[in-house]
């Protein structure tokens, strides 16, 4: 799917009432590096930030934080989020087209970027903006088929939610060492699971900016209206008007700079 089907004001919004999982990737990203819960990296870069969630995640372990994206309309919405807050700055880039920092980033991250991306540009441009010795991480994380306790939503994921909207192509590869422009160590891959607490509605909402949800709003197949009463409708016996426990799978690769 075309990346500038999410550079509208509707999905930016959307995006910036996900749930923060960004959170515990980071948490994550502490254990898998060895790091003490309190470290502090001096400047960070968030290349696809979409909304900021993933950057005011890297905040949480950076001093400054940078965030990026390539639709005006994310970035629009960060800035109105967190503009006032000195340690935030943002600007529109595609993520192989990063400005150079007088200071470079000693940590960037890129959150659900790379299935999109011309790879061999990227990692040419964080060669030039991340420090020696610096850390690139890529990650991502999404909803699966799976509820807690639930087998019912496991049933109405496959035979109803992926005929209706199907997953649009997108890359999916695993990278390996070998995949790595000279210059990068692939340190570590982690994968694992997490857990968030949704009522119907929010759910719903969230559910409404998934891109196989989008690619058929913006294809013009059904209307966001549409989408959201089938799902309401549909997911209500699921629900039985309680909070449930979704499982998100994600992943980290944690490369090195030489």
């Amino acid at each position: 799917m075309d990346n500038r089907s999410f550079d509208s004001k509707r999905i930016a919004l959307g995006y910036a009432k996900r749930p923060w999982l960004h959170k515990s990737v980071v948490e994550q990203l502490l254990k898998d590096c060895n790091l003490d819960a309190t470290y502090k990296f001096k400047s960070g870069l968030d290349v696809g930030c979409g909304a900021g969630l993933s950057t005011k995640a890297l905040r949480l372990i950076c001093d400054k934080v940078t965030g990026t994206d390539i639709a005006d309309s994310m970035v629009e919405v960060c800035k109105e989020l967190y503009g006032e807050d000195k340690a935030y700055s943002f600007y529109v880039a595609k993520a192989e087209e990063t400005k150079i920092p007088d200071d470079r980033y000693d940590i960037v991250t890129a959150a659900g970027v790379i299935n999109w991306v011309d790879e061999k540009g990227f990692m040419a441009n964080m060669f030039d903006v991340i420090e020696d010795g610096g850390l690139l991480v890529i990650y991502d994380f999404g909803i699966t088929d799976k509820m807690a306790g639930s087998d019912a939503y496991t049933t109405w994921y496959r035979d109803e939610y992926l005929k209706r909207f199907p997953k649009p192509f997108r890359k999916e590869n695993k990278w390996t060492q070998a995949d790595l422009p000279t210059g990068f160590t692939m340190k570590k891959q982690t994968e694992y699971d997490m857990e968030y607490e949704f009522d119907l509605e929010p759910f719903v909402d969230f559910m409404l900016i998934q891109s196989n949800v989008n690619a058929q709003i913006e294809g013009g197949n059904i209307s966001a209206e549409e989408a959201r009463e089938w799902m309401k409708t549909s997911l209500a016996p699921i629900f039985e008007q309680s909070k449930k426990n979704l499982i998100f799978h994600g992943y980290s690769w944690y490369i090195r700079k030489n």
